[in-house]
């Protein structure tokens, strides 16, 4: 039976062309121009996701939401919403949305988004327990984040290696997770093996097993990773800490797909896919004999490279607000968000330790902020001392003299990004467009 949908989108062009596309897709597709409508519809029809636009003429996509929790249903729910109200998405996300996708809406990323709704919704979440699982990450709205996950996608249902490179508190687990997810062994176990902190000397045991008595201290048999990861996947953080010795164990297990547990003559047939991820330049460890070019192939049909927190300037208010909820609940806490001051101190940091440091950043913000927005003082001495990074210059259109001539500006500063324009300009989207028009601005 194909999954239906509810589109409450006022704008009927646009929401004609959804209903369009979804079907050619597979999908019933219903659709509403109002929330009234909406509720209507959603009263007498069950429906697998609704697909609602943040602004609605009577009311707002939030109002509905509101009303469908107040129901206790509990259906899988995706805001649309412009660049410029990315933190009314966050809002959503906090008050029981799914999800949200930005306009102008790419296609296949909302197919992805809509899938993955409805089958977190129906289907038994795949690691529950992981602090890594879909609903505890954001995969992010840059241009950056939009390449990598688009790779991901590409390369999860394939048997590919895949070799995970960037550098600490990126998200490499994640992605790695992720790929397993969408695979098709995404109902085998995913195994994760620190390769920084395994002793040298048990190295071989992590991965391969052991048989009671076969060393000193081998009091009982143990099963390896490769073992346990069976028909399903085996992630090596930080592959390049590997010794030279266990480099060659691993390759032999690789090309042969079998494993001899130490201690033992008996041979194992082992079926795994392997992800890797390295903070290091194995180009360069290669030359200088630490690691083997054999292996690097073997591990490398297929490279992810992890940008930096710094490079999705986009996203970082993003995960400050979803930092902040998971602090919120961590620390028994009820705060709202980022002062003024504070979002441009987040935005314009350099982030060296990434993900990772902006979320024990935010933590430790939300345990000590004494009012209910996080101030630039609670940040820390980091912030407090940084000196401001180049921004792009304003140009809120104030009055409409010269108006034209800031358009222009703001559309060369941002390397024609229509949302990053809009935002300088201080107008939505929506209202760029209009101006383009009116004055014949290519678009």
């Amino acid at each position: 039976m194909a999954p239906s949908l509810l589109i409450v989108e006022d704008d009927l062009t646009f929401s004609t062309m959804l209903k369009t596309w979804l079907k050619k897709k597979g999908f019933e597709v219903e659709t509403a121009s109002t929330q009234s409508r909406a509720r209507k519809l959603l009263s007498a029809n069950t429906f697998d996701a609704v697909l609602s636009d943040l602004r609605l003429p009577d009311k707002d996509g939030m109002a509905l939401l509101s009303w469908l929790r107040e129901q206790k249903n509990q259906i899988p729910f995706i805001i649309m919403t412009g660049y410029a109200e990315i933190q009314s998405a966050v809002k959503a996300i906090k008050e029981g949305a799914t999800d949200y996708i930005s306009k102008p809406v790419h296609p296949d990323e909302l197919l992805k988004k809509i899938n993955e709704a409805i089958r977190n919704e129906y289907e038994q979440p795949i690691d529950d327990n992981s602090v890594t699982s879909p609903q505890n990450f954001l995969e992010g709205e840059s241009e950056a984040a939009r390449q990598l996950y688009n790779y991901v996608s590409l390369v999860a249902p394939t048997q590919m290696s895949v070799l995970i490179n960037g550098a600490s508190g990126t998200g490499k687990e994640y992605v790695a997770h992720r790929i397993h997810q969408l695979s098709k062994r995404a109902n085998k176990p995913f195994i994760a093996i620190d390769c920084g902190s395994i002793p040298k000397d048990l190295a071989a045991s992590e991965f391969f097993g052991h048989v009671k008595g076969s060393f000193t201290g081998a009091f009982s048999d143990k099963t390896g990773a490769f073992e346990e990861a069976n028909g399903g996947t085996l992630f090596l953080d930080e592959v390049g800490n590997l010794s030279y010795e266990v480099q060659v164990q691993l390759l032999r297990a690789l090309q042969e797909r079998r494993i001899r547990k130490i201690g033992s003559n008996k041979e194992i047939e082992v079926d795994v896919r392997l992800i890797s991820a390295t903070n290091e330049n194995l180009k360069e460890a290669i030359s200088k004999g630490n690691f083997r070019e054999d292996l690097f192939h073997r591990i490398n049909e297929f490279t992810l490279y992890m940008p930096s927190l710094k490079e999705r300037q986009e996203d970082i208010l993003l995960f400050a607000n979803f930092f902040l909820d998971q602090a919120n609940k961590e620390l028994d806490r009820n705060l709202i968000g980022f002062d003024a001051e504070t979002c441009e101190a987040l935005q314009s940091y350099s982030w060296p330790g990434n993900l990772r440091q902006l979320k024990n950043t935010v933590k430790r913000a939300t345990l000590v902020a004494q009012s209910d927005f996080i101030c630039l003082k609670d940040l820390g001495e980091d912030f407090n001392r940084q000196e401001p990074a180049a921004r792009y210059e304003s140009l809120s259109l104030h009055d409409q003299a010269n108006e034209k001539q800031r358009i222009l500006k703001a559309l060369q500063q941002t390397n024609n990004n229509k949302s990053k324009a809009a935002v300088l300009l201080g107008i939505d989207r929506k209202t760029l467009y209009n101006k383009l028009k009116l004055y014949n601005i290519p678009q």
